[in-house]
């Protein structure tokens, strides 16, 4: 797993990345040969996984707060009830194996997906529930006093 910023942000971003491949893949298949009239629909098809992709990326500070987060509550004791929110959504997996590769504990994934990922009759019957959001609030003064990641020591 990546320790590298840039690797680590290549990896968190994952998701974006693909959508962002999608949406160049779905502009460059010539519909336009077939009508004319297929431009205006591939271009908003294109525009909106673009838009998706963009707001994946916009993340990323956010996504490296929670790395410190979690990184600094599992540095000194592996605590798995701080990872609960995080395994219930392909995002929070990717940030979750990321920091217990940085902790050395790579082995613990599999206990956490067995405890916390959500079956797929469950995550079925949560897509067509209405969205719910994570939130993990963060005291910035105690983050920098206690917690630093492994970059910053």
């Amino acid at each position: 797993m990546p320790k590298n910023k840039f690797f680590r942000y290549c990896y968190l971003n994952t998701y974006a990345f693909l959508l962002l491949f999608l949406s160049i893949l779905a502009m460059a298949i010539p519909l336009f040969k077939i009508s004319v009239w297929f431009l205006l629909p591939q271009g908003i098809v294109a525009l909106y996984i673009l838009s998706r992709a963009a707001k994946l990326f916009s993340t990323w500070p956010d996504k490296n707060r929670k790395y410190a987060v979690l990184y600094g509550k599992n540095k000194d004791q592996f605590n798995p009830e701080t990872f609960k929110p995080f395994m219930q959504m392909p995002c929070g997996r990717l940030l979750t194996k990321v920091v217990l590769s940085d902790l050395g504990k790579k082995k613990e994934y599999r206990a956490l997906k067995k405890m916390y990922k959500p079956s797929l009759i469950q995550s079925v019957k949560n897509a067509f529930a209405p969205p719910t959001k994570t939130a993990v609030y963060i005291n910035e003064d105690f983050l920098k006093r206690k917690f630093q990641s492994p970059d910053q020591t």
